[in-house]
């Protein structure tokens, strides 16, 4: 188990699936990383989160991976690790899966050993279970098909919103050939192959990572990106790695980011990606940052919503969905008691599972605004 602990010793750093902030504190020498977890689906399972190898060529500056760093490397075989991860899934100590690698001699080839190992896990062991599988740069096109077919989820980290922040974060990387490239290839196999889906008769979903705030990046550029991917790309989910300094790295000596930053992006992610937010509609400041005090979709609220409130009795879906306080259970909740009587207090909302002291400056019922404290502003 000694390889096991050093390959998932940093595994914290990627937070895909995590069911709770991830812990930065250095961890026991020996714990093997497996962490709570949230499928697409919902289900909670515990997760291991590895690697086949920590060698790797590359020299991303804020990698504790990076090529020429000094530390201690391990390896698994795909016949190896498949064995060691299936003795932890029978003993109940991981139930799912999620399998990186540092690149060696290419991403093709790193991205075969990969591919080898999910088809030993699928199809030799006969694991039935969750498997992210990462897609690594430089794969080729049937790689990352064949990694569909095997996978109930695959991700290739972006890193960087774009070019010119992965030159400064990752300098041998390419963003749009090696890493933008094989999302599309994701999404055109998804789209143009439908009747030939993956393992268990569905495609997998997609999703990547950015580290957020070692470069200059800014919200802007960050959420653009998220946009596109969403809307374009169809992508599951973009997460967010609030930067956090590596000793014996290039960028050992910046200050780390704040979570509350990487908090605000997902809000406002989430409002692209499920509310119906443009990207314009985000309240950015001249220098393209999200304010760190208050959330985005209050931000916003105050700004459109103030003088021009919604009326709860009449707003369809969308428009419910916009009100801070409402999200889609709720909404859904509405127009169901709508459709039984009018709504009329603030105490008929709360009734629905509606944070109605959040919602109360931003609504009229029955065309009046309900009171509330002034405090709350």
């Amino acid at each position: 188990m000694d390889r096991l602990h050093l390959l998932t010793a940093q595994m914290h750093l990627e937070p895909a699936e995590d069911a709770q902030c991830p812990n930065l504190t250095p961890r026991k020498q020996n714990a093997i990383f497996v962490s709570p977890a949230v499928l697409p689906n919902g289900k909670r399972i515990s997760l291991l989160k590895t690697q086949l190898t920590s060698v790797c060529e590359r020299n991303c500056f804020y990698c504790p991976f990076r090529a020429g760093r000094d530390f201690r490397r391990a390896t698994f075989s795909p016949d190896e690790f498949g064995q060691i991860f299936m003795s932890l899934y029978k003993a109940h100590i991981a139930e799912g899966i999620f399998l990186s690698s540092g690149l060696v001699n290419g991403g093709s080839n790193t991205q075969d050993k990969l591919i080898d190992t999910a088809d030993i896990l699928r199809n030799k062991l006969g694991y039935r279970g969750y498997l992210h599988l990462k897609i690594m740069p430089g794969a080729e096109h049937g790689q990352v098909e064949r990694a569909m077919q095997l996978a109930d989820r695959i991700s290739i980290n972006l890193e960087a919103p774009n070019s010119s922040r992965l030159q400064e974060l990752a300098p041998l990387k390419q963003f749009t050939d090696e890493l933008l490239q094989p999302l599309k290839w994701v999404e055109e196999i998804r789209r143009n192959q439908a009747s030939h889906l993956g393992w268990n008769h569905h495609w997998p979903s997609s999703v990547t990572q950015f580290v957020v705030g070692a470069v200059g990046d800014t919200d802007l550029e960050l959420l653009s990106t998220t946009q596109y991917l969403y809307r374009q790309l169809k992508l599951k989910r973009a997460y967010y790695s609030a930067f956090h300094p590596i000793e014996d790295t290039p960028l050992e000596n910046l200050p780390a980011t704040s979570p509350l930053r990487e908090a605000r992006l997902y809000e406002a992610s989430f409002l692209i990606r499920d509310y119906g937010f443009d990207l314009e509609e985000l309240p950015f400041d001249y220098k393209g940052h999200l304010p760190l005090n208050i959330d985005p979709k209050l931000s916003w609220a105050k700004v459109n919503l103030k003088d021009t409130p919604v009326e709860v009795n009449r707003a369809d879906r969308h428009e419910l969905l916009r009100i801070p306080g409402i999200g889609f259970k709720s909404a859904d909740a509405i127009l169901a008691a709508r459709r039984q009587s009018h709504l009329h207090s603030l105490e008929s909302l709360s009734k629905l599972g509606i944070n109605a002291k959040r919602a109360a400056p931003f609504i009229l019922l029955n065309g009046h605004r309900p009171s509330y404290q002034t405090t709350l502003w």
